[in-house]
């Protein structure tokens, strides 16, 4: 399975951290992440994406709606695991359900804040910088067979503005 774990768009101030909404910045970045992403799924020979979970906060539930709306077919659910205070264990049970199933999604982006999202990819590769800390829009793509600690192999990242895909 392909997993992107991206870290939502820049967000504005607000009464409560939970409240922060995207800004217009945040906004056209991760859409013209979604477009590099496209790009690159088909460059690759990657599937697109499938399913979206994300944190339950305004931030990143816009971030990941950006995201469905611009893939067929792509579905959303809110994911308690990629709240703040999160932990790779969390996430780890939450992939090894959708594993287990049938009608497992070739492709699944996990939408959520940091430093959990860089947390993520340090512990699927089983090291710690080799993609870098994710900013705000910024995202990973790698390939998961099992949840667990350097079980992932990293096929590209991408950071706004320009979305240029590394490995």
């Amino acid at each position: 399975m392909i997993v992107t774990i991206w870290r939502h768009g820049e967000a504005g101030s607000a009464v409560s951290d939970q409240q922060r909404e995207l800004t217009g910045s945040g906004i056209e970045d991760v859409d013209f992440g979604c477009q590099q992403l496209q790009q690159n799924c088909q460059q690759r020979g990657m599937p697109q994406p499938e399913h979206v979970l994300h944190s339950s906060w305004v931030r990143t539930t816009q971030s990941a709606g950006i995201i469905a709306s611009a893939f067929a077919h792509c579905t959303l659910t809110t994911c308690q695991a990629l709240l703040p205070g999160g932990t790779p264990g969390m996430v780890d049970r939450v992939l090894d359900d959708i594993l287990q199933r049938s009608n497992l999604p070739a492709h699944l982006v996990l939408v959520s804040h940091q430093p959990l999202v860089s947390r993520l990819v340090d512990y699927y590769l089983g090291q710690r910088g080799r993609a870098p800390g994710l900013s705000p829009g910024g995202l990973v793509a790698l390939e998961l067979d099992v949840a667990a600690a350097d079980c992932a192999k990293l096929l590209w990242w991408a950071l706004p503005p320009a979305y240029e895909a590394h490995v």
